[in-house]
């Protein structure tokens, strides 16, 4: 039985990192090895005896897993497939989407050294009444692959509209991409999306004259996301095309690196629609619920992220949830519903989010209705801003998913019931700037790199400029005077009183004791430059990690034990 199996069939896998049409696809049977769930998918290893892949079914083949068509250890015929490098990670990755089961579960992994001449296996052809040559061993008949056709979202649409084949063969010829194995050095691809969100028409203008352009987000049914782009003459043919929620085939398009500045998916690429594009609703198949991804961001790391244009993912303890509120939209003085929850994860931080419009009323509302037992949410696409230091708001986009059957969202409840829910909680944006005459201000507001402050000499001369800066302490003078004499009262500088004691000018009055507060220079660095901070005590406690008093007792004892 092991002898069905292709001796080079890894090598040429790696090879050719995709099939096409233009060349005839090579006998790939392999075992697999390691059949496992993986969410809604299922992962495997690819062998040939000699060389091993790691490899994943693509999830409409989940069915075939589950119904026992394929076994752990069995053999399959790889009929079309797409082999990727993992960005996170330094391998590759191969994704089956098309194959034909040849043999359930052999005995043991097939390796190639334990092959020997004397088998006992023979191979023979068997000619069929209709004329195809097949593979007999042992009595088991080994079918020829079926040839695999790449064809366009029209032809695929043409197709199924004229009847021109049964849906069986149909699925065995069509090749449909999945979103992530798109880059921009494929040729022909096609890809099957469901359209999650629809930008408006926008006009346009600029030095090579004037135009208009509108967006899509599309999702496939393993969750990838991908924004498309449509200019001037593309842009009027498929606006009317494209309506929310329905599913499309799309080919012809081209790719390129997304632009980090203006990304709103989590996706290396943006595509891009022309007018020669392909772009036809599959009314006809059955259409699917694309499977929502997460890209986690824990809350005590939501700060980098305040009024930026990336949007973020979390996951939390529902601890508190809001009434509705009504609130008046200045651009429109239309009243739209709000509703506010706060969230906490196991970086011992909450945040507030604020849904907004249909999740205020009805998502809301049912976790209004269970926040005395605490569930898990998780929330795609949110916005970040400064609002009390630090908040979160839902967008149109966004989703919310109560409980989900995630490996995060298990830990996070493991954790709130064995210690967080009697656990010490802050609030995330309780770090803030000095108020300004708008109110508070976030300590991520108005970041500037340590070059903008240094190269400019004016700064601060007329009136004190405020700013926040990320940076580390590089260096801090050994020899300065790191503290001062202040009174436990007023904390300003106190000297030596007549006799014994301390003089605290600020009080007018004598103190048998005084207390030591930092006032230290340190030396600050980014990547754009470096600079001498002044730092006083409450900040030089927590860069020094102790008080001025400690430190001076340490200092004492070192003394005190050197000869």
């Amino acid at each position: 039985m092991a002898e069905m199996i292709s001796p080079d069939a890894i090598s040429t896998i790696l090879a050719k990192p995709s099939t096409d049409s233009s060349s005839e696809l090579p006998e790939l049977v392999v075992q697999v090895l390691d059949l496992k769930p993986t969410g809604s998918k299922f992962t495997f290893t690819a062998s040939d005896g000699k060389m091993k892949v790691k490899a994943m079914f693509q999830s409409t083949l989940s069915s075939l897993i589950t119904s026992g068509s394929v076994q752990n250890l069995g053999l399959i015929r790889i009929l079309d497939y797409t082999l990727n490098d993992i960005p996170t990670k330094n391998e590759k990755y191969l994704f089956v989407t098309k194959f034909e089961t040849v043999s359930p579960a052999l005995d043991s992994e097939y390796k190639a050294e334990a092959k020997t001449k004397d088998s006992g296996l023979e191979m023979k052809p068997k000619q069929e009444m209709d004329g195809e040559v097949k593979s007999e061993v042992n009595g088991i008949v080994l079918k020829s692959k079926q040839e695999i056709v790449t064809k366009s979202a029209a032809q695929i649409v043409h197709e199924q509209h004229g009847n021109m084949a049964p849906s069986a063969r149909m699925a065995m010829t069509r090749r449909i991409h999945p979103l992530v194995s798109l880059n921009p050095y494929q040729g022909i691809w096609t890809i099957k999306v469901r359209v999650t969100l629809k930008g408006n028409m926008r006009s346009y203008r600029n030095a090579r004259g004037e135009g208009c352009v509108f967006n899509v987000e599309l999702t496939d049914e393993d969750g990838t996301q991908i924004k498309a782009t449509m200019f001037n003459e593309a842009a009027k043919k498929f606006y009317d095309k494209f309506q929310l929620g329905k599913v499309y085939y799309i080919s012809k398009g081209t790719l390129k690196v997304a632009n980090k500045q203006f990304k709103t998916v989590q996706n290396d690429y943006e595509m891009t629609l022309n007018e020669y594009s392909e772009v036809e609703e599959a009314s006809s198949e059955a259409t699917f619920i694309p499977e929502t991804k997460f890209n986690f961001v824990p809350i005590d790391e939501l700060g980098s992220y305040v009024n930026g244009r990336d949007l973020v993912d979390v996951v939390g303890v529902v601890r508190e949830v809001s009434p509705t509120m009504s609130i008046r939209r200045k651009s429109d003085n239309e009243t739209i519903p709000k509703r506010d929850i706060t969230i906490a994860d196991e970086t011992k931080k909450t945040v507030v989010v604020s849904l907004w419009n249909d999740l205020a009323t009805s998502v809301g509302q049912e976790l209004l209705d269970m926040a005395d037992k605490s569930p898990v949410v998780a929330i795609k696409s949110l916005k970040v801003g400064d609002f009390q230091g630090l908040s979160l708001s839902t967008l149109s986009k966004s989703v919310v998913v109560i409980n989900p059957d995630l490996p995060e969202a298990k830990k996070l409840r493991s954790w709130y019931d064995s210690e967080g829910k009697e656990t010490s909680l802050a609030f995330v944006g309780s770090g803030l700037s000095p108020s300004t005459k708008n109110g508070v201000q976030s300590m991520y507001s108005n970041r500037v790199l340590l070059s903008h402050i240094t190269s400019d000499p004016l700064l601060g001369e007329d009136k004190p400029a405020y700013f926040n800066v990320k940076a580390y302490t590089s260096y801090i003078k050994p020899d300065q005077t790191m503290w001062y004499r202040a009174c436990k009262t007023c904390t300003k500088k106190v000297t030596d009183a007549i006799g014994s004691g301390y003089w605290c000018e600020g009080c007018q009055k004598n103190d048998e004791e005084c207390s030591l507060r930092y006032i230290m220079t340190v030396k600050v660095s980014d990547a754009s430059g470096e600079a001498y901070f002044s730092v006083f005590n409450e900040q030089a406690e927590k860069i020094i990690g102790c008080s001025a008093d400690e430190l001076n007792e340490l200092k004492s004892q070192v003394n005190i034990v050197q000869p």
